[in-house]
């Protein structure tokens, strides 16, 4: 009796365990289409992701090299002897985000000899891994001596853990690997990120370690891992390691600049390291969908609000303060001295996307649009090779912002922002298209193709236009046999005289023009639902949309709250924001101003920095005696012609 009931003992423990293995989360309502159903012709996004491929994951690969990034593990692993090289203790994740932006340009583009190159690149990494999955080299190579001098020098691992970047080491390997994995179907990787996520598991938890990481990426790395391996304790560490912020019971707090001041769900303002922030929210984002916790879910979107009605630049940047990379007080948005770092422009957008699959509503594109077009892509030159940092609304040609320079520059010592942007621009076409049941999205327009299925509807859907340029685009839809769905087209918040979802910035005139959009050339009547053109009906082979989308020259005040654009105008058109150069005004642009009643127009120049449009027209000069040519240029476009001034904010008088 005894030996039965043992035996009915453990197939309850079997069974309970398999039923914890498969217990089923909740998730996000609406899915991206993915990037390897996705192929983009774009005039405006094609060439700068070609740019990539083509150059940046070869220079990141080589400045890694350079700077002793693979030597790192060499020396980790016992076949090189050497002290740490590079300035940084997260130094790794460079060659981690370079190995996901080129894992993502494989999918777009198979290239056979940047997968070998991969390959040899992650035997490196397996190298410096210790036997248990621990992984950062600089700790493995000497624990007591940090490659930054603020780091501390417990000797011990897991213990400085807000500094010592282990747990955000990790995050990016764990992103990075899924990436890969998802690229080439090999387990070389991730099987190096299941053994370090398998080492966190056993690490931390109730009765072991109770420090969440300092910097932020680690929850969403665990999460996406979750997806791949099913694994749940991957999930439920990446809540763990949410829910323990702000806990003083589990460890001396970090405080506000790593958001560990109180505990998440209590939090309703971004605050502290911009990059950290919109890093955890995204986080925040994942668990409150997949745990359907409407308190994670209500401290998100009142982060959100605060955000978009308090914190934000024009161009979409965040991040206010050079000290700190941090965020400032409500209002604080300085135009010089504003930092609006690369990485927290990349991160918002993670974070945004993540909104929009939760609420299928469009405001969250109409950031993510004017972050991609405006603040994020200007932090990579036009031909690939060089980097901002810092994204300022206003240079002088003496304040050195960009980390010692006035431009642009080839590599940083903390080389975050170089290597981010290779891993994001990659992955941009996985953010055109969406899905939910029988609902196709088209959020982001650029001409592409892309196959989606809709409740096992498989539809080709293929844009063609000139956006950013003009605000024509025509849709082809090809279904396999006529099929009934929705189509949801986002009007632009631009196109609906909104310049932010939010009081923060508005336009000095209201345009009344239509939307004009028509199905198989006739006018369709559509609502609008969230901020999509709804449409639906029963698809044909061969059914084509047109939509016109009003495009004018837009000037746009602050809030008056903002004294740093007090009596200050600034122009759109479409959804780029300009600036003026002081290379193509005389250099001179102190004495610059733009009155309301200044006749403007539109040009476009093939000719000038990869083609744009430009905006042009004679303005009064300070005396008001005469006239001077004014020319503005899109804002992400600039300095691309040296160091110079630029102001993006004009006086009106």
């Amino acid at each position: 009796m005894k030996k039965l009931l043992v035996f009915y003992f453990f197939v309850f423990l079997f069974f309970a365990q398999c039923y914890g293995q498969q217990k089923k989360y909740a998730d996000y309502p609406i899915s991206m289409v993915d990037i390897n159903k996705v192929k983009v012709s774009d005039n405006f996004w094609l060439p700068k992701i070609q740019t990539v491929q083509n150059i940046t994951i070869a220079l990141g690969f080589d400045k890694c090299r350079q700077e002793g990034r693979m030597e790192n593990f060499l020396i980790a692993g016992g076949k090189m002897r050497g002290k740490t090289r590079g300035k940084m203790p997260f130094d790794d994740t460079d060659l981690y985000k370079i190995i996901e932006g080129a894992s993502n340009s494989l999918i777009s583009t198979p290239n056979k000899k940047l997968d070998v190159y991969l390959d040899s690149v992650i035997d490196l990494i397996k190298i410096g891994q210790e036997s248990d999955g621990y992984i950062t080299t600089w700790f493995t190579i000497d624990p007591t001596h940090p490659p930054a001098p603020w780091v501390e020098k417990t000797g011990k691992r897991w213990t400085g853990t807000c500094d010592s970047h282990e747990l955000y080491n990790s995050g990016h390997l764990f992103e990075a690997a899924v990436a890969h994995y998802a690229a080439t179907g090999k387990r070389n990787f991730l099987d190096i990120a299941i053994k370090n996520a398998d080492l966190l598991v056993s690490s931390f938890g109730v009765g072991k370690l109770t420090i969440p990481p300092g910097h932020q990426i680690v929850e969403t790395g665990l999460i996406k891992l979750f997806r791949v391996t099913h694994n749940k304790k991957y999930l439920e560490l990446a809540k763990n390691f949410l829910d323990w912020r702000g806990d003083s019971t589990t460890h001396h707090l970090y405080g506000e600049y790593s958001q560990d001041h109180k505990p998440v769900i209590q939090q309703h303002e971004i605050v502290g390291h911009a990059v950290r922030a919109v890093y955890m929210y995204a986080g925040m984002t994942d668990v409150g969908a997949m745990y359907d916790d409407s308190t994670y879910l209500k401290a998100v979107f009142d982060i959100w609000e605060n955000m978009v009605e308090k914190k934000m630049s024009l161009t979409g940047g965040i991040g206010a303060k050079h000290n700190g990379e941090s965020l400032g007080s409500d209002y604080e948005l300085p135009n010089l001295k504003a930092y609006n770092e690369t990485c927290a422009s990349i991160g918002d957008v993670y974070w945004n996307n993540r909104l929009f699959m939760l609420t299928g509503d469009a405001k969250y594109f109409d950031i993510i649009e004017r972050t991609l077009y405006n603040g994020l892509i200007s932090g990579l030159s036009l031909d690939g090779k060089n980097f901002f940092y810092v994204n300022p609304l206003e240079a002088n040609s003496k304040f050195q912002f960009n980390c010692g320079a006035g431009t642009r520059q080839p590599w940083f010592d903390c080389s975050c922002c170089p290597t981010n942007l290779i891993r994001f621009i990659p992955s941009l076409p996985g953010l055109i298209y969406a899905v939910q049941k029988d609902t196709l999205y088209v959020n982001l327009y650029a001409s592409s193709a892309a196959t989606v299925n809709l409740e096992n509807k498989n539809i080709i859907i293929e844009q063609q236009t000139d956006f950013p340029w003009r605000g024509e685009v025509k849709i082809k839809i090809k279904p396999k046999i006529s099929e009934q769905f929705t189509l949801k087209l986002r009007i632009p918040g631009w196109a609906q005289n909104k310049v932010l979802p939010s009081s923060l910035y508005t336009y000095t005139d209201t345009i009344s023009s239509d939307i004009i959009l028509a199905v198989n050339g006739e006018k369709s009547n559509y609502y609008i639902d969230h901020g999509y053109a709804v449409i639906t009906r029963r698809w044909e082979l061969g059914d084509s949309i047109n939509i016109s989308l009003p495009m004018y020259i837009r000037r746009v005040i602050a809030n008056k709250r903002i004294k740093d654009d007090e009596n200050l105008i600034a122009l759109e058109y479409g959804p780029i924001v300009y600036c003026v150069e002081g290379i193509d005004n005389n250099n001179q642009l102190d004495n610059l101003t733009l009155p309301d009643d200044a006749t403007l127009k539109v040009e476009k120049r093939n000719d000038l920095l990869q083609g744009v449009n430009i905006i042009s027209g004679n303005i009064p000069t300070k005396d008001g005696l005469t006239t001077r040519i004014f020319t503005a240029v899109p804002y992400y476009a600039w300095s691309n012609r040296g160091a110079g001034t630029m102001k993006v904010w004009l006086p009106r008088n």
